[in-house]
């Protein structure tokens, strides 16, 4: 928690940042409002279709998964498994290790993120070169990314200039048009003599056998024909039934994630380079991977956040994210989403903190495109924090017994009418306690440092019953 508190002191201290992060959330807000209102008739229908159809395909994930198996291996796809983030890095420096490759290019994938792949290949001496533009200035800054989405979008063009200056040999520039062209420049010599390249996958099709990709850029169609080896990583609960269900996801994802009405580039992989073909890899491998996924799935609450499209539409409206921004999450995915998924896949002990980092005003719940009721998930995690929700996410903390007691104390007395009113009446008389000692109090002592409590002379019940015209019960 310490480590939380610091950074999140530090970030609500950049201006800087803050000011970034304003305009880009605001920009985002009104491009959203703007495409749904002129471009969708019915917007509340497609949620509701997109919903059905991505809980179907998880209530039927066994059977997607090995109908998707089937028919991707039809199609020449390897078809490749794993449990756990560290096996799903593994099999990837498996197959750079047999086909003595040393370097690799990835298009945008939080997934390859999640499994910490980069850090994995560098201790084996291999390397990963970010493609995407925004990956590309966090890797440069040595940074992870910020958001979901736009993961370099709490930086400004001069500070990207000044990035590109000081890693690339780049004059400094502060144009748009021209750091663009820096990027293509450094990407260009890159992708010279690509031999491995890397992706995500947003939606995969188990009764095509082929999965989808989603750019604005271009770089993740050059990962995946450039190159002789094309890996995808993906997890399980991308796995949809077919491509009709796939098109309504990406009708919600791109209006939902940058306002836009469709991607720049789609990309349908369907499998390796025929006889005949231009272009495209010669082999192309899918890693599925779970890391928790499943037992995700097995919760009665928790599986809805596994609807999850990766717009990151939830994190554009958080009145939260914007005033600290994603790095003082401290964890691959931040946000309302983040504080969902975070302790399902990495343990409540480890990411558990970021509970913390809402104020439950329900805007996440209101705008998410595939209706994932990410306020009330969180408040059933904060229940799971301090002991008392059914089925925990693993990892949960050893719980403080003074909080505990601290807070059946406080319900007690708030469920009991007499009680309540008659602590309320007398709760100044402790003001003096709480001020001089708010530095050790247990439990509010971070409350206390800002509150003081009031002195309440009127009886708001007896007001309340002398009004004109009101029954109280």
């Amino acid at each position: 928690m310490k480590a939380h508190e610091e950074i999140v002191n530090i970030k609500l201290n950049d201006t800087q940042m803050r000011e970034n992060l304003s305009n880009a959330m605001h920009t985002l807000q009104k491009n959203r409002f703007k495409v749904i209102e002129d471009k969708f008739q019915d917007w509340q229908g497609l949620r509701n279709k997109a919903k059905q159809a991505k809980n179907n395909a998880l209530m039927s994930l066994e059977e997607r998964l090995v109908e998707f198996e089937k028919n991707a291996t039809k199609n020449g796809i390897k078809v490749h498994w794993a449990s756990s983030d560290e096996d799903a890095c593994e099999l990837i420096y498996e197959i750079m290790k047999q086909n003595n490759i040393s370097k690799i290019l990835k298009g945008k994938s939080m997934a390859s993120e999640e499994i910490g792949l980069n850090h994995y290949l560098e201790k084996k001496g291999l390397k990963a070169i970010e493609t995407d533009l925004g990956e590309v200035i966090i890797q440069l800054d040595g940074e992870v990314p910020v958001h979901i989405v736009v993961p370099a979008i709490h930086k400004n063009r001069y500070e990207i200039g000044k990035t590109f200056q000081e890693k690339l040999g780049a004059e400094l520039e502060s144009e748009p048009e021209k750091l663009n062209a820096i990027a293509r420049k450094y990407l260009r010599d890159e992708f010279e003599g690509l031999k491995l390249g890397l992706s995500g996958v947003n939606f995969a099709m188990s009764r095509e056998g082929a999965f989808w990709l989603i750019e604005n850029e271009g770089n993740g169609r050059m990962c995946t024909t450039a190159p002789d080896i094309h890996i995808a990583l993906c997890g399980i609960e991308k796995v949809m039934e077919s491509f009709e269900d796939a098109a309504t996801m990406v009708h919600l994802l791109t209006p939902s994630a940058t306002g836009q009405f469709i991607p720049t580039y789609n990309n349908i992989i369907t499998g390796p380079r025929k006889n005949g073909d231009l272009d495209g890899p010669k082999e192309v491998h899918i890693v599925l991977f779970d890391h928790h996924r499943s037992d995700m799935l097995a919760h009665k609450d928790y599986y809805e956040a596994l609807r999850c499209i990766r717009c990151g539409a939830c994190m554009n409206f958080c009145p939260v994210y914007d005033k600290i921004g994603g790095h003082s999450y401290q964890t691959i995915y931040p946000g309302p989403i983040g504080e969902v998924i975070s302790p399902n896949l990495f343990g409540m002990d480890k990411t558990g903190d970021i509970l913390n980092f809402c104020s439950l005003c329900g805007r996440c719940s209101e705008v998410c495109p595939v209706k994932i009721p990410l306020a009330d998930l969180i408040r059933k995690l904060r229940c799971d924090k301090v002991g008392q929700g059914e089925n925990p996410p693993f990892g949960a903390n050893e719980h403080n017994k003074m909080e505990a007691f601290a807070f059946s104390s406080f319900a007690n007395l708030a469920t009991n009418g007499n009680k309540w009113r008659f602590s309320l009446s007398k709760g100044h008389y402790f003001n003096w306690f709480v001020q001089n000692f708010k530095g050790s109090l247990p439990v509010i002592k971070k409350w206390s440092a800002f509150k003081e409590l009031p002195q309440i002379k009127k009886d708001l019940y007896k007001e309340v019953q002398n009004i004109e015209g009101v029954i109280y019960e």
